[in-house]
């Protein structure tokens, strides 16, 4: 298990969303109370293209949530971490990468080879990874493990470093991929916990995506309570 000089080991979810996210249902409140009682240390939430979220809830809790947002790029998704300012949408990926860089945000790619969300297949990543932190490995809402096995064997491959994320659109699916390691307070300490992280994660059974729809479906209320 992956420790600091301190022993201190902490277990990060990296990717969830909340109804900021139009495919969402997750409240803060209940989200953050779900996490704590998850035995999650660390939250970043991740909403598509808006931090407002985020930033809510970090007032709400400091020590627990991390400020991300997960941006769609005019070549695929990127998940970014410790932000001050919000990306919009659909920018060329070299221009939201120098964005990302210049506020020393941490930047991931999310399921790099799930084309059917957004991901990025083996060229378009090849091109952006030495601007890049880190792969996400494993999602949990990928329908076929090939498509994290893949990138597993990629990342190992090209020696990079690997995450995990839930992508938790519902409080179902919230804490299913997760990762232990060091504690982290900001982009430079997180590159270097994530040297000696551990990856824990189980994919969304059709049950369970069933259970999450049914939330989203009928969960889209004010975030704030």
């Amino acid at each position: 298990m992956a420790k600091n000089d301190s022993g201190h080991v902490i277990k990060a979810e990296l990717h969830c969303h909340t109804v900021c996210s139009h495919d969402s249902s997750n409240r803060l409140p209940q989200l953050i109370e779900t996490a704590r009682q998850r035995g999650i240390n660390r939250l970043a939430i991740t909403d598509h293209n808006k931090i407002g979220c985020a930033l809510k809830a970090k007032e709400m809790d400091p020590e627990l949530i991390v400020v991300g947002e997960e941006i769609l790029t005019q070549s695929g998704e990127l998940l970014a971490y410790f932000l001050k300012e919000e990306i919009p949408a659909r920018l060329p990926v070299m221009q939201v990468i120098e964005r990302l860089k210049a506020q020393g945000a941490f930047i991931a790619v999310p399921h790099p080879f799930d084309i059917r969300r957004h991901g990025w297949g083996n060229e378009k990543l090849l091109k952006i990874l030495p601007y890049v932190d880190s792969l996400e490995v494993f999602n949990a809402r990928c329908l076929r493990k090939s498509l994290n096995s893949r990138c597993l064997h990629f990342a190992q491959q090209h020696h990079t470093l690997m995450q995990a994320g839930s992508d938790a659109h519902s409080l179902v699916e919230l804490g299913l991929a997760t990762v232990e390691l060091p504690e982290f307070n900001n982009a430079e300490e997180l590159r270097e916990a994530l040297k000696t992280g551990r990856i824990s994660g189980s994919l969304l059974s059709p049950w369970d995506h069933f259970k999450a729809s049914t939330q989203i479906a009928f969960g889209k209320v004010n975030p704030f309570r």
